[in-house]
């Protein structure tokens, strides 16, 4: 009987289904992080699946049995940038203060995002790189952060909080700015993501806020 008690409460050798999950997962990730950092440091046209295995002792197969092929790898480096936009898009929207409050604290976290792995692959992504299918889902993506973005701009102008009679242009000037770091921000630099991010947002939204929301205004 205490034998039998002792086997049944012995832990297992054989992993849950759980642990077999987070373990696959683990492994995802670490190979896109390796492509995307490969696809910004060399371009995705000058980067092979083979290149990136190697970078993490594995074979070529391993990507294609985690991951498809390159232009899978690559639609989902962009995806999770453009994921986290939106997801920063979301939470501004549910903060308490003025719509130019909200816009700011959007537009900050955007700027983050397109500083780091993920961020700056989406920005340096051209829709040629990709295939047919993967541009069109790459471009509906794209859509859906220029939407939550002029979202952000038209509640400030509705609250007063901000003066801006092309909500449009206003959004492709404004993302245009911010997206340039991807191509020049180095981790290595004197100044921080998060400041950089902080003066831009500044300077941007300057030329929008209402003069009741400018420094020194009524």
């Amino acid at each position: 009987m205490k034998a039998a008690t002792h086997a049944a409460t012995s832990p297992s050798p054989f992993r849950t289904a759980q642990e077999r999950s987070e373990d696959r997962e683990a492994k995802r990730q670490a190979l896109l992080v390796a492509a995307v950092r490969m696809f910004n440091l060399r371009g995705f046209h000058a980067t092979s699946l083979d290149d990136v295995a190697a970078s993490l002792g594995v074979t070529k197969p391993v990507i294609y049995h985690y991951l498809g092929n390159k232009d899978r790898v690559l639609l989902e480096c962009v995806r999770i940038g453009l994921d986290q936009l939106h997801a920063e898009a979301d939470a501004a929207h549910a903060r308490d203060g003025t719509g130019l409050d909200r816009l700011k604290i959007f537009l900050r976290r955007y700027a983050e995002v397109t500083m780091h792995d993920f961020g700056r692959c989406m920005v340096r992504t051209g829709d040629e790189a990709l295939s047919e299918d993967s541009r069109r889902q790459f471009r509906a993506m794209k859509r859906r952060i220029d939407q939550a973005l002029r979202g952000l701009l038209e509640d400030a102008v509705a609250d007063g909080s901000a003066r801006i009679e092309d909500v449009r242009l206003t959004a492709f000037t404004i993302a245009g700015a911010l997206n340039w770091p991807a191509r020049w921000y180095d981790e290595g630099g004197p100044q921080s993501a998060e400041v950089i991010a902080a003066k831009m947002v500044d300077i941007l939204c300057a030329g929008i806020a209402s003069d009741r929301d400018c420094p020194g205004g009524d």
